[in-house]
């Protein structure tokens, strides 16, 4: 049989929406298909290059158009390997890495094709194109300066080096992190020990050790960042120390999964590479493709807030003390029992339990009649499931996607739960990019970690759950509403400190009232959440918000101070350097760890947030700035949502990002809105 008939990827999809045919799909089909992309879009290359005129049309458009199998397969792959990893997966990334970075390089410098970049570039205003037209070019001409084609011979060589060793390092942190993260979590020999925490917590932690074979135990999963969502009811002392130091030490121990010599080789090397792009830092080099132009401006922005941030904490700190010593108990606040005893002064200060809210926020509901639903009230889109379309997983859920006028306008994939193959958080991918040029829809995937209760038990979310879901679906939003010509375009296709913002903005629907009036019913009675816990809720808005904000700050710092390293400087303990970092913003204050220590910080080391993590609170900016507008016109209203739409939305990265925000908001934006939403004027 010929490659075009035995594998799966060969051809485009013939199921709607494009699906990939995941009947077909099996861990074997991808490497093949991954090296005849890699082939098949050189010989695209080759064919734009060979042409003696140098047209708009047959080099960006045609660049625009190639690659098509190479990133079905992709899209696909990355996704099954984040969501539902194996150990041939494994091994699949780590050869497949190093090539990809290889094959990119082999086009982004290759200086023939660059040469007709760049001549088209030198006469735009004179091509008579359009403004996605024009800011395509832009793109490309950037795109390619900023990936090295203007380089030397001599310096494209050493880059390219450098990228396949970056790529195979960042592969190996993934790995170390996945596979340290799953033997750290914490088992539990007595129910005893897991007092305080509800029948379905305790189900889904014996749940957790029964899929390990632990039957008649309890395991305590560790998360991806610093902590626990358990801690917050968690009654035993001990435990909370054990689950908190454990996932204080994920891929900083002494063992084959150690992160911290793999971390100095990726901080030197990408050090390495700014030196070849004429700058200093990898932070230098990357924030001048970013809103932020430099690391200067980012730091700015930062210094306005880690003051008060600090000092909120410390306040919050010192209120947390006073309830355990009122408690009759006798020992000194630690990181442990923070979450803990934060419910306890949260309940005293504003008779507000958000523990007890978990039988109101019950997973089908909160995605249908919340998620969903303040979607429809403000785009007029509608849901349908499809449990027809096959997925990558059983817990995977399929859902299309209807314009107002009953138009087909996406395919979404739900996959909520936590699972050993899973790596820690919750992030939004594409398997499909809209995209006019190629005539598709999209399909957008969202991944959470929520534990899985036993069969037959509703999914119940913590308020820090829902507040996931509601991001995370504004990615969604971002992808499915996305409206362009060019696939390079699409959806959140944006610059990496404008991507949050869209996500961050539909959080705000969670405790809007007519959504929140249509979600929050308890899961037995029926009833409607209580209004006075609502009210309670919405006083205790800035509650913990000086936890809240040092905990990410100092992840940001963190991120920035790795990335201001030169590359011959020299760093030999990184618990080390990252007490000084943290310290030399006055960040450090011990009962608030940082949200990522540095070995488990895959945004930065494994993702695509190196010297980028500031990029939430940048975005937040903008953020709080649109919240204020949309409550200021009236809120939820179809009118607010196809204006929101139609000037950003819709736009994906087809302008530039600020340029639409100043279209949506008619001006810049301004920093009090967020100081005054987390509590720092």
């Amino acid at each position: 049989m010929t490659f075009e008939n035995e594998n799966p990827f060969a051809l485009r999809s013939t199921l709607e929406y494009e699906m990939p045919d995941f009947s077909r799909i099996n861990d074997e089909s991808y490497l093949p298909a991954f090296y005849a992309g890699c082939q098949e879009q050189l010989h695209e290359v080759h064919e734009i290059i060979k042409q003696d005129e140098v047209t708009f049309e047959n080099t960006i458009v045609a660049m625009e158009r190639s690659g098509q199998l190479l990133m079905r397969v992709l899209v696909v792959f990355y996704n099954k390997s984040s969501s539902d990893t194996t150990d041939r997966l494994d091994e699949i990334e780590e050869e497949i890495a190093p090539k990809l970075s290889a094959h990119t390089d082999a086009i982004r410098l290759n200086q023939a094709l660059f040469g007709r970049i760049k001549e088209l570039y030198g006469k735009r205003d004179s091509l008579e194109l359009n403004t996605e037209d024009a800011w395509l070019l832009e793109r490309y001409y950037m795109d390619f300066t900023h990936a090295g084609a203007h380089l030397t011979d001599a310096q494209r060589e050493e880059l390219t080096n450098l990228n396949e060793e970056l790529s195979k390092l960042e592969t190996q942190f993934g790995k170390n992190l996945l596979t340290d993260t799953n033997d750290l979590g914490v088992l539990v020999d007595d129910v005893n020990e897991l007092d305080g925490l509800s029948e379905n917590e305790i189900a889904a932690c014996a749940a957790a050790a029964k899929a390990r074979g632990l039957e008649g135990k309890w395991l305590v999963g560790m998360v991806n960042f610093t902590g626990h969502p358990l801690h917050a009811s968690m009654k035993n002392r001990s435990l909370r120390e054990r689950v908190m130091k454990n996932s204080l030490i994920k891929g900083a121990r002494n063992n084959e999964n150690d992160n911290r010599p793999v971390i100095l080789q990726i901080v030197k090397l990408r050090a390495k590479r700014a030196e070849l792009f004429g700058v200093k830092t990898h932070a230098e080099h990357v924030l001048q493709d970013r809103n932020a132009q430099n690391p200067e401006n980012v730091h700015k922005m930062l210094k306005q807030i880690a003051p008060a941030a600090v000092r909120n904490a410390r306040a919050e700190g010192a209120d947390l003390q006073k309830a355990i010593d009122a408690s009759g108990e006798n020992f000194t606040l630690e990181s442990w029992d923070w979450d803990f005893y934060t419910e306890a002064v949260r309940m005293e200060k504003y008779n507000l339990d958000t523990t007890a809210m978990r039988p109101y926020f019950e997973l089908e509901r909160v995605l249908n009649d919340g998620v969903f639903f303040a979607a429809n009230k403000l785009f007029g889109i509608s849901f349908k499931e499809r449990k027809d379309i096959v997925t990558y997983h059983p817990d995977a859920r399929a859902f299309e996607v209807f314009n107002e006028d009953g138009s087909k306008l996406a395919l979404f994939i739900g996959d909520f739960y936590t699972r050993d193959s899973k790596r820690g958080g919750a992030w939004m991918n594409n398997l499909v990019d809209q995209s006019h040029l190629l005539g598709q829809l999209p399909v957008v995937v969202n991944n959470l970690n929520v534990p899985k209760p036993p069969a037959g038990q509703p999914t119940l979310l913590t308020y820090d759950e829902i507040t996931t879901l509601f991001h995370e679906f504004g990615h969604t939003l971002h992808g499915i509403l996305s409206d362009v010509k060019y696939p390079r375009f699409s959806g959140t296709s944006v610059e990496r400190d404008f991507v949050e913002f869209p996500s961050q903005v539909n959080e705000m629907w969670l405790t809007w009232p007519e959504v929140l009036d249509n979600y929050a019913i308890h899961y037995e009675t029926g009833e409607k959440i209580p209004q006075e816990w609502v009210d309670n809720l919405k006083a205790a808005s800035t509650f913990n918000e000086g936890h809240a904000t040092t905990s990410y700050m100092a992840a940001a710092i963190l991120d920035l101070a790795w990335h201001s390293l030169e590359a011959d400087s020299t760093v030999e303990d990184v618990e080390e350097f990252e007490a000084k970092a943290i310290e030399a913003y006055g960040l450090n204050y011990g009962p608030v760890p940082t949200r990522y220590r540095s070995t488990y910080f895959s945004h930065i080391f494994a993702g695509g947030y190196s010297a980028g993590y500031y990029g939430y609170i940048w975005s937040e900016v903008l953020d709080a700035d649109t919240v204020d507008w949309f409550k200021e016109n009236g809120g939820l209203t179809r009118a607010n949502g196809d204006h929101f739409r139609k000037t950003l939305l819709a736009r994906g990265g087809s302008i530039n990002s600020m340029q639409m925000f100043r279209n949506f908001r008619g001006r810049d934006a301004t920093i009090e809105p967020l100081l005054k939403r987390r509590g720092l004027l």
